[in-house]
């Protein structure tokens, strides 16, 4: 039977706003979880405590961005209008139906004022919730990197051009041992032309980079992020230039791990671009286990007949070199910029060397092999992997795949870190720091037993009521059929003799 309803609107509302959003919303099952309890003594230094006008709620901003962050919204202007019609904001926030909610500027310069150190804070607050909630793991830790789009058009991008650089030797760095690379002669200054590159003057930080070499460059940041194994929690972030080598932040990273976990990370899985042998020894010297896949030896290019370098053996005891003619080569200049040691052959061992035209060209004297850091902990690290790593080995770096790119994946499409919203590397970084405690907090708000054992206590009172609420319309109905017409009760007597 069609029925056509009567529209009115409420003047008033009598039910509370947290029974209007459905107990299963996101917001709702996170704020049985949180504790910002502690935010207004951190912030106290940020605001003045005897003069001015009262500031916003520093709680009520905080839950704002995070609102935002958990539905995707990480524009101010979008937050504010979605908040103006969104319960589920306005309640999580603290606003009632007819309050007034902040300007979208307001967000902008509270982040400003309170600066990334106290974002940095508010993450690891949601890192040692989790650790209480038993949640977290130092026995496996998986790192990555990912490139995010900074807030900038293709058409602000601009040539920044070089001059060229004229590098000319130190004589004190000569006479203390440190000899010139065999790229140049001694004495001589060496030309250096620095390729110009592009850059966008709306936000310099962002420096041209690429995560695949079929596509071209693009203004971006890096977040560099370690996820733990046993239920994916966000354990640590950080924002570098897009040109920022991953691999140099290895050993940063995992002593921050460290300091936040108050323990010893037993092993560490990384991609081939972590494969340093500096990050190698490093983790060795630390009891860390790596399983990082070592790089792969270039192919010999062809028609080269060039002995390579794999050829000549390392003596790491008596620190020298044996090349395969049965020569020394010792130790000559250690070059910052490589972070290696060259080792050079006599000019006599290699001038009758029946290997002379297969080992270097006619025009230097002798062979000369640079040796990077670590370089002894990088070979055991590719005889491991030629031998083949064991199941549980295997097993790690599977589940690095899946644990580290998965959290990257689903940053960018959830919540909204496939691009800058700000401009700026500190902006950037907050923003990071936001989108990981979000992601920590639906973790938390998914295993805590608190939030389980408050969803079937509101089940129960919801039953309760409805029952409630239908046994007292029964009644009514039956009092109401069961009373003649015409009856009226009798009047109450106000007083008895």
């Amino acid at each position: 039977m069609q029925s056509r309803g009567d529209w009115q609107e409420d003047l008033f509302v009598a039910s509370p706003l947290r029974e209007l959003v459905p107990d299963d919303h996101i917001l709702k099952r996170v704020d049985a979880v949180l504790d910002l309890s502690w935010l207004h003594e951190a912030v106290r230094g940020c605001y003045c405590q005897d003069n001015g006008r009262p500031s916003i709620d520093p709680e009520r901003v905080l839950r704002l961005m995070l609102a935002g962050f958990f539905q995707g919204i990480v524009h101010d202007r979008k937050l504010m209008r979605e908040a103006q019609v969104n319960l589920a904001i306005r309640w999580f926030a603290g606003y009632r139906l007819d309050e007034v909610l902040p300007e979208r500027s307001s967000l902008t310069r509270i982040r400003q004022r309170w600066g990334a150190p106290l974002f940095r804070s508010i993450f690891e607050r949601t890192v040692a919730q989790c650790m209480e909630a038993g949640l977290v793991s130092a026995d496996t830790v998986h790192i990555d990197a990912t490139l995010i789009r900074a807030d900038v058009s293709w058409d602000s991008l601009t040539t920044r051009h070089a001059e060229q650089v004229v590098e000319v030797n130190d004589e004190k760095a000569a006479s203390d041992g440190d000899d010139e690379p065999p790229t140049g002669r001694r004495g001589r200054p060496r030309k250096k032309k620095i390729k110009p590159q592009k850059y966008s003057p709306t936000d310099p930080d962002a420096t041209m980079s690429t995560s695949c070499k079929q596509y071209h460059l693009e203004p971006t940041y890096k977040q560099h992020t370690a996820v733990e194994d046993k239920n994916g929690v966000i354990v640590d972030v950080s924002v570098t230039t897009g040109q920022a080598n991953e691999g140099k932040q290895l050993i940063e990273q995992v002593e921050r791990i460290e300091a936040t976990l108050n323990d010893h990370v037993a092993c560490v899985t990384c991609d081939a671009g972590y494969a340093h042998g500096a990050n190698y020894a490093t983790l060795e010297q630390r009891g860390t286990d790596a399983v990082i896949p070592p790089p792969r030896i270039a192919p010999r290019k062809k028609g080269t007949q060039r002995i390579p370098a794999r050829r000549f053996k390392y003596d790491e005891h008596h620190d020298r070199i044996t090349c395969p003619a049965g020569s020394h080569l010792h130790r000559k200049s250690c070059t910052p910029s490589t972070n290696g040691r060259y080792y050079r052959a006599r000019s006599s061992d290699c001038k009758n060397c029946p290997l002379r035209e297969r080992c270097f060209s006619a025009k230097a004297v002798s062979r000369t092999i640079l040796i990077g850091e670590g370089y002894t902990a990088l070979l055991r690290a590719r005889r491991r992997k030629e031998k083949g790593w064991d199941e549980s080995t295997r097993e790690k770096y599977k589940r690095h795949r899946w644990q580290v790119e998965g959290v990257h994946g689903r940053s960018k499409t959830q919540h909204g870190l496939s691009r800058a919203i700000g401009r700026g590397l500190t902006n950037v970084t907050i923003q990071s720091y936001l989108t990981a405690a979000v992601m920590n907090l639906k973790k938390l708000a998914k295993k805590h037993p608190a939030t389980k054992d408050q969803y079937r206590l509101t089940q129960a009172c919801t039953r309760l009521t409805t029952q409630f609420y239908a046994l007292w319309t029964s009644i009514r109905q039956h009092h109401k059929i069961n009373t003649p017409k015409g009856y009226a009760p009798p009047p109450k007597q106000l007083f008895t003799n």
